[in-house]
């Protein structure tokens, strides 16, 4: 055990070591090319905020209109036939949306409910088991001038559909519903 704290520990600095050395025996201007990088890295980050912007915009407006609470309402009847607690769809839906936003409702979630309760547990595996899909297209598709995201959007929604029933059968034959 102490041995792999010892190991995590230096491993990124013996990284970075490791990948400095190599370009300078290749003869690279290592820290010429790391100041090019960071100018590359401010460039793209000024690049990002108008897509974040309009994000962040669009998470408030759909969350201050009452659409979501809505939608749960909507779709309670046939959550309560599956068993499935109706206030894990907030997060279910804003979590391909904004990691932030899912943040805070798992938060919140875990500060009502408690992070041993079958909603607790059941927000946090939703929260590791699903991705911020929009977020990503917008904000790294957008910055990097790609139109055509149609294939990667039913890709990553499919794959947040996967992650979000996979955890409600895991969290429900692990801990049972209560």
């Amino acid at each position: 055990m102490y041995w792999m704290t010892v190991i995590s520990i230096w491993m990124i600095p013996f990284l970075i070591c490791s990948i400095l050395l190599y370009g300078t025996y290749k003869k690279i201007p290592t820290y010429e090319t790391f100041v090019e990088g960071g100018k590359e890295g401010i460039q793209m980050s000024f690049s990002i905020i108008p897509y974040l912007v309009g994000m962040l915009v669009a998470i408030s407006v759909f969350r201050a209109s009452g659409a979501l609470e809505f939608f749960v309402q909507f779709l309670r009847p046939l959550l309560e036939l599956l068993h499935v607690p109706a206030e894990i769809v907030p997060l279910a839906i804003i979590r391909p949306i904004s990691g932030t936003a899912a943040l805070g409702m798992t938060s919140d979630l875990i500060s009502v409910y408690g992070p041993d309760s079958f909603i607790g547990r059941l927000a946090a595996t939703i929260q590791g088991s699903t991705d911020t899909t929009f977020y990503v297209l917008t904000v790294y598709f957008g910055a990097v001038g790609i139109k055509k995201m149609g294939d990667a959007l039913k890709v990553g929604l499919l794959a947040d559909l996967v992650g979000l029933v996979a955890a409600i059968v895991v969290v429900t034959l692990v801990f049972g519903v209560k």
